[in-house]
């Protein structure tokens, strides 16, 4: 098999070049054909900025058939692909210019940025456009491939400083293989996108499990109940989180006629409770995948397609991926808790320009340290328990507290903050920051602030204004207390309305 991400895809997909590839509300029905066709002219425009092969390529773009084109583009031309969230404010996009220094940045049109570096934008009346379809098609496609970077995500670290995690296409293409075959897809599955493309989730598991087998994608720009109970009919697997299920689970439209055609449901990117589990499995007759993984990995363990799938558990590994634990220098027995460690083709090749963060992440071995708290049973199923470190999953996103008390303690009114997640029964975990302040403060210019300087999903849903922080005889705030003291918060707020 290439080792070249864009080749695999094409070649797998290479009997699909009349067959719909994407449907969706708002770009129509695209095949396969038009679709590597929009993708070459993609190519050939960026060629045509100055951008070369290893060049970074920086999108903050909304979802659209043209935006995974341009993805597709950039790998054909073997340029790395730098995705960010298009919610991040001005304050985070020079952020992502200035560390990883994008031979071309790209927006939507009717986004007016300013960068210092060169920049174009897609989507109708877009420069990138505009000139894309002026362009012919490329034909060839760049050498590049195994352990060549294909795309860089950016993930937030404990030190609030974002981290851009190097994907190779060695690594994509494992993955995505690996994924392809345990679920089971065939040319005739109708994948359900309803994620973001601008993470590991939506854009590489959901997008390549689907090329893989030359299959449809219905494509739609969000999540949205109604449009998915339209389009569940029409579907054969749909790829999601937590918050996808509960919502679903909210509406009495959603039973199991809607779903006749589903042969997959598949979860991740959070927990899922086992009441979820239960509240599905009753309601559709179907019983939902879970599986586990990490921007840095990919998906790393999975329940099985035929076999028990457990509330709680994510799983076995996936084929050439290792799983071990491990505790204090040693290896856990079965059933023990400990730190969860990967080794295989699936996992990243460091972080960018961050030799340190690299070398602090991985053993000498090879194995990464994930930073999850877990355990394995003596059939190799991987449960996880918690986290090592402070991350909050809302609604399928990772958050870093540290980012977010950066951004607190910089506002002048702020003595010292915590930030925590707490349960909340739409979210999963919802972002509350916990507060001392001094006698000046104003909780309506504190959220102004908060809005200017961090995207949507990272604010707090609650400021909690006390004297103190609870800390240990080391000084160190007690986040745990925090958690506990606030738990029932959002469960009170909902009885208290």
């Amino acid at each position: 098999m290439s080792e070249n991400l864009f080749r695999t895809l094409k070649e797998a997909c290479s009997e699909a070049d009349e067959k719909e590839f994407l449907s969706s509300p708002f770009d129509g029905s695209v095949s396969y054909a038009d679709f590597f066709n929009l993708a070459g002219k993609y190519a050939s425009a960026l060629q045509s900025c100055g951008v070369e092969e290893g060049d970074r390529v920086l999108v903050k773009t909304e979802k659209s058939a043209g935006a995974l084109a341009l993805y597709m583009g950039c790998l054909q031309l073997g340029a790395i692909y730098v995705p960010v969230n298009p919610a991040s404010t001005a304050h985070e996009i020079n952020f992502f210019v200035s560390d990883a220094e994008p031979a071309l940045a790209v927006f939507d049109a009717n986004e007016q940025t300013s960068v210092g570096v060169r920049s174009e934008s897609i989507g109708p009346g877009g420069s990138l456009t505009s000139i894309m379809s002026s362009m012919a098609s490329k034909d060839s496609s760049s050498d590049r491939g195994g352990t060549d970077v294909a795309s860089m995500l950016y993930t937030s670290g404990t030190t609030g400083r974002p981290k851009g995690a190097m994907l190779s296409h060695r690594a994509l293409i494992a993955n995505g293989v690996a994924l392809n075959k345990i679920w089971g897809f065939e040319p005739d599955d109708v994948l359900l996108h309803c994620l973001p493309i601008f993470h590991v989730h939506g854009l590489f598991v959901a997008v390549h499990c689907a090329m893989l087998s030359g299959s449809k994608i219905i494509f739609l720009n969000k999540f949205s109940v109604t449009e998915v109970l339209e389009s569940l009919p029409k579907s054969t697997v749909l790829m999601g989180v937590p918050t996808y299920y509960s919502r679903l689970l909210s509406s009495e439209d959603f039973d199991s006629s809607v779903c006749s055609e589903m042969r997959l449901f598949t979860s991740g990117s959070a927990p899922m409770t086992e009441q979820t589990h239960a509240a599905f499995h009753s309601r559709t007759g179907s019983r939902i995948l879970e599986r586990y993984g990490m921007t840095e990995a990919g998906i790393i363990s999975s329940n099985p397609l035929n076999g028990d799938r457990v509330p709680g558990s994510v799983g076995f590994a996936l084929p050439g991926m290792e799983i071990r634990v491990a505790s204090d220098g040693r290896l856990c027995e079965a059933n023990e808790n400990g730190v969860v460690e990967v080794k295989g083709d699936h996992l990243f090749n460091g972080y960018w320009r961050q030799p340190e963060q690299t070398s602090d992440a991985l053993r000498d071995d090879g194995f990464l340290i994930t930073g999850d708290v877990g355990n394995l049973d003596k059939d190799g199923r991987l449960r996880l328990e918690g986290r090592s470190t402070d991350l909050i999953i809302s609604g399928g996103e990772n958050i870093y507290p540290k980012e977010i008390e950066l951004c607190l303690d910089s506002f002048n009114e702020i003595t010292e903050s915590a930030v925590i997640g707490v349960p909340h029964h739409d979210l999963g975990e919802a972002v509350v920051a916990v507060v001392v302040t001094n006698e000046y403060f104003s909780l309506p210019k504190l959220k102004d602030y908060v809005e200017l300087n961090l995207a949507n999903f990272k604010q707090p849903k609650e400021y909690l204004l006390v004297s103190e922080l609870p800390r240990n005889t080391m000084g160190k705030v007690q986040k745990s207390k925090l958690r506990n003291s606030y738990t029932a918060l959002f469960e009170r707020n909902n009885e208290s309305h």
